[in-house]
C-alpha cells in the first residue's frame, strides 16, 4: 500500500488544511516512509507471542476497601458553613 498525492490532498481537505505543492510532495514521501517501515513487521514471526495491552506488568495500587468508624456528626458539622437539623445546609442549586 502506498500513499498518493491525492490521498494527502483528501486528508488535508478533511483537516481543513491548505497545503502547497511542495508540502504535498513532502508529506507523501514521509507517509510512504512510515508505511514502508511498518511493513517490516509483516516479516516477524508472532505466532507464539501473546497479545498485550502494556509493555510492563501493571497492578492495581489501590488499597483494600475496609469499613471503619465514621466521624461523629458533631465533629463533621464543625466544618460546615451552615447546618440545619443535623445536615449541612448549602445554597439551593435549583429554582
Amino acid at each position: 500500500m502506498s500513499i498518493t498525492i491525492k490521498d494527502v490532498e483528501h486528508v488535508a481537505n478533511l483537516a481543513r488544511l491548505e497545503l502547497s505543492n511542495e508540502e504535498k510532495e513532502q508529506f507523501t514521501g514521509q507517509l510512504n516512509a512510515i508505511l514502508k517501515y511498518a511493513e517490516k513487521l509483516d516479516g516477524l514471526d508472532t505466532d507464539n507471542v501473546e497479545p498485550t495491552s502494556h509493555v510492563l506488568p501493571i497492578t492495581n495500587v489501590m488499597r483494600e476497601d475496609i469499613t471503619r468508624e465514621s466521624l461523629p456528626i458533631e465533629k463533621v458539622l464543625l466544618n460546615a458553613p451552615d447546618e440545619e437539623d443535623g445536615q449541612i445546609k448549602v445554597p439551593a442549586v435549583l429554582e
